[in-house]
């Protein structure tokens, strides 16, 4: 008989017909909280109440408002054509908008196609109707010049007759033209946490940025993962001269600071950005792993199933990843929540000191960066508490899912 169908030969912790363990209530809890923040992560530009690519589209005037504002706002269309977008890049990058956002505190329609816009930042302003309304072809477009009009549109009583941006000819009614301004053009926006200092909502910020500080803390945990039981694993179970070799690796990359580390690398690829974030991060969390799976390895290769395997003639690369990794599944898990963890605060810092991603790309980092330079100014409280707060949540949500996974498997050895 082969080890492989021997399972006393595997080593196996669980004992044969007793009920497994549940995890704690905590595990439960913090799973939930964990799962939500990725599928929001996941569906951010689905979700978010502005789907604009990195949630940019902002204004100066609205810069600072606090939690709950409430602003009329004036959306004035876009003299251009936008390209059709598909479901899957929305769901990727987002949608470009297809208008100017224009905050108002009066609106009314004077003077037949002229409407009159007062603003505690503008003053009054008249715009045309049909600049607020249509994609106005330019003045030179050559279908206008053939019209000889001075603008891509012209009025006669009640009718409003404009070029738009492919060339067309249109017309509408000023009864249509109203009823439209009134549905597409004046809206009301709410800002359930207020702006950042740009004017952009900070809550589809904030939920943006889960989607990066989230992506590169888990590609840098893959790295950290790969690297570390690799490096572990091999240095536990041949020992010797490969051991020490390997420890005086780690030792190296240890007395590193993780700054130092970061700065090299973005030297290196001369750049800065998500791409050097995973990297970085990933590369300055593999030491921990490895001393961890190096301790195991050199107790585990000890135990008397691993002498079975040698002495039923089973290659070494087999007997590391079939009976020893495979009974360290749960110290594995363990550590690569602790080093999510770890990856996310790491990644914070670094974007906060300008060495990750980089603006206009949304992170939790970033965001408490913007918001430290504010400190001291009217209105600008919630521009740190918010991102500081996220950032607080998520790592204490992953440390005790951490230690409940710990205490199960734990409590699932001893019994």
């Amino acid at each position: 008989m082969s080890i492989e169908n021997n399972p006393s030969l595997l080593g196996h912790f669980h004992s044969k017909g007793r009920k497994p363990k549940l995890p704690s209530g905590s595990f439960l809890y913090t799973g939930i909280l964990i799962g939500l923040l990725v599928a929001i992560a996941i569906f951010a530009y689905l979700i978010i109440p502005d789907n604009t690519p990195n949630a940019n589209n902002g204004m100066i005037q609205l810069s600072k408002l606090t939690p709950a504002s409430k602003v009329n706002v004036l959306r004035i269309k876009k003299n251009r054509e936008l390209p059709p977008i598909s479901f899957f890049s929305i769901f990727l990058n987002g949608r470009t908008s297809e208008y100017f956002i224009e905050p108002y505190d009066e609106i009314e329609l004077v003077d037949g196609w002229k409407v009159k816009v007062t603003s505690q930042y503008s003053g009054q302003k008249l715009l045309d109707l049909a600049d607020v309304l249509f994609d106005l072809a330019p003045a030179n477009h050559p279908n206008v010049i053939d019209l000889g009009w001075q603008l891509a549109f012209k009025t006669e009583d009640d009718q409003l007759i404009y070029v738009n941006m492919s060339g067309d000819l249109k017309e509408v009614s000023y009864q249509e033209a109203v009823k439209l301004f009134y549905s597409q053009s004046v809206k009301k926006h709410f800002y359930l946490l207020g702006t950042d200092k740009s004017g952009r909502d900070l809550l589809s910020r904030l939920i943006l940025g889960a989607r990066v500080s989230l992506g590169i803390g888990f590609v840098a945990v893959i790295i950290s993962m790969l690297i570390g039981i690799l490096v572990g694993s091999l240095a536990g179970f041949f020992g010797g001269r490969v051991d020490s070799f390997l420890m005086w690796l780690m030792s190296i990359v240890w007395s590193i600071p993780s700054i130092m580390l970061v700065i090299a690398i973005s030297l290196a690829f001369q750049s800065k950005g998500v791409w050097v974030a995973f990297l970085a991060v990933g590369l300055t969390t593999w030491v921990d792993v490895a001393r961890l799976v190096r301790g195991q390895f050199r107790v585990l290769k000890e135990m008397q199933y691993i002498e079975a395997a040698h002495a039923f003639g089973i290659s070494n690369l087999r007997i590391i990843f079939r009976h020893i990794l495979v009974n360290m599944t749960g110290t594995l898990l363990v550590i690569a929540t602790a080093n999510f963890a770890t990856a996310i605060l790491l990644e914070a810092g670094l974007s906060f000191l300008g060495l990750s991603v980089q603006p206009p790309t949304p992170s939790w980092g970033i965001m408490v960066y913007e918001g430290f330079q504010t400190i001291g100014s009217k209105n600008s409280w919630h521009l740190i508490v918010f991102p500081s707060a996220v950032i607080s949540i998520t790592v204490l949500s992953f440390n005790l899912l951490g230690t409940s996974l710990r205490d199960y498997f734990e409590s699932d050895r001893a019994v």
